[in-house]
This record gives C-alpha cells, sequence and structure tokens, in this order.
C-alpha cells in the first residue's frame, strides 16, 4: 500500500480489517483491490445524501456532487473538503491519482481530468470501498 508508511487517524491491524470488512471490501479498501464495473449498486444511486468511507465513515462525497460517467463506477465531481488525500500511483504500467480516505488511508479509486464543470475532474471510486448514508428528511425525524 503506498500509503502505508503514513499515520492515521484511524489505524487497526490486517485482521482487525478482515473483522469489519467484507472480503470485497478489503481487497478494495487494504489491498487496493478495484470492483469489476458496473456491479455496485451505488454507481446509479442518485438519492439524496452522503457517501462515507466504508472503513471509517468518514464523509466522503455529498450527493450533489455525484454524476453519471458511464464508467461503471460512482463517480463525483469534488470530494468534501479535507476528507481525502491523493498518492501517484504506478501500478498497471501507468502513472494515474490514487484517491484515499485521509483519516484510514483506504483506497476509494483514482481521480481523473475529464470530468465535468464546474471542476473538470473525475473521482472514479469502487463501490464497495463507500456506504450510502441517506439525507434524512423532516419526515423521516418525526
Amino acid at each position: 500500500m503506498t500509503t502505508s508508511k503514513q499515520e492515521f487517524e484511524v489505524t487497526k491491524t490486517e485482521q482487525e480489517w478482515r473483522e469489519i470488512l467484507t472480503p470485497e471490501q478489503f481487497n478494495v479498501l487494504r489491498k487496493h483491490g478495484t470492483e469489476r464495473a458496473g456491479t455496485s449498486p451505488l454507481d446509479k444511486l442518485y438519492d439524496k445524501g452522503t457517501f462515507v468511507c466504508a472503513g471509517c465513515e468518514l464523509p466522503l462525497f455529498t450527493a450533489d456532487t455525484k454524476f453519471n460517467s458511464g464508467t461503471g463506477w460512482p463517480s463525483f465531481f469534488a470530494p468534501i473538503d479535507g476528507a481525502i488525500e491523493t498518492t501517484v500511483d504506478r501500478s498497471f504500467f501507468m502513472t494515474r491519482t490514487e484517491v484515499h480516505c485521509r483519516r484510514c488511508g483506504g483506497h476509494l479509486g483514482h481521480v481523473f481530468n475529464d470530468g465535468p464543470k464546474p471542476t473538470g475532474l473525475r473521482y472514479c471510486m469502487n463501490g464497495v470501498s463507500l456506504k450510502f448514508i441517506p439525507e434524512q428528511t423532516s419526515e423521516q425525524n418525526n
């Protein structure tokens, strides 16, 4: 893991991560895996709410920054301020910008320069690295 030398607010042993994550979440978040395109139900979810890290539940993206990129992965044009960090990923014979959770270091996906306005960025995230928390409406609060 390219971020393993960094200290994070939330740290766990490999065994502790395996106990709280599904095997697919562990592969993506802790081992830099990638889920198969088109398999995440979050890809087509456009309800109001917040997408949080599946590892530590840090809020990462709001639903109003989500868009349909056509890639088969949930995509956003901007993260919540201070939620993510990036590193250079030189795997697979290319250079990409990896996106990870700033609190636990979990691998989320990659960011590309082919997104919509206003940022021009596409945060292409693995759905298994995220959990969706719906926005509570006034009806839900009663």
